[in-house]
C-alpha cells in the first residue's frame, strides 16, 4: 500500500456566498497544484445546494498534505473562507483499499 491519500473537503457557505467562495477556491487552485506532494486537487460545486462545495484532492503523503496546510496559499484560502461558511471545513482523510 502506499502512502498516497485522499481528501474530501466540504465548504458550507452562509446563504449568498456562493460567488465569493467560488473566487476564493478558484485562487487557490493553480498554486496548490503546483505543490511537489499534489497529485490532484479539484474544487467542485454542489449540484443541489449552491453555497456547498467540495474539494477532491489526492496528495503523495499525509505529510504532503501537512506541507500544504503550511503553505501561504492554504492559509490565505482559511482567512478568506473563515467569515463566509456557515461552519468550519469538514476534511475526510482517506487511503484507498484498492489501486485506481
Amino acid at each position: 500500500m502506499s502512502s498516497e491519500i485522499r481528501v474530501v473537503a466540504v465548504v458550507q457557505g452562509k446563504p449568498g456566498t456562493a460567488n465569493a467562495i467560488e473566487q476564493v477556491l478558484s485562487r487557490c487552485v493553480a498554486p496548490s497544484r503546483a505543490e511537489a506532494g499534489c497529485l490532484f486537487y479539484t474544487p467542485h460545486r454542489d449540484l443541489s445546494g449552491a453555497e456547498r462545495f467540495v474539494f477532491f484532492e489526492r496528495w503523495a503523503s499525509r505529510a504532503a498534505l501537512a506541507e500544504h496546510e503550511r503553505t501561504e496559499h492554504f492559509k490565505e484560502l482559511v482567512r478568506e473562507l473563515t467569515p463566509l461558511v456557515a461552519r468550519p471545513l469538514d476534511v475526510t482523510i482517506l487511503e484507498a483499499l484498492v489501486d485506481d
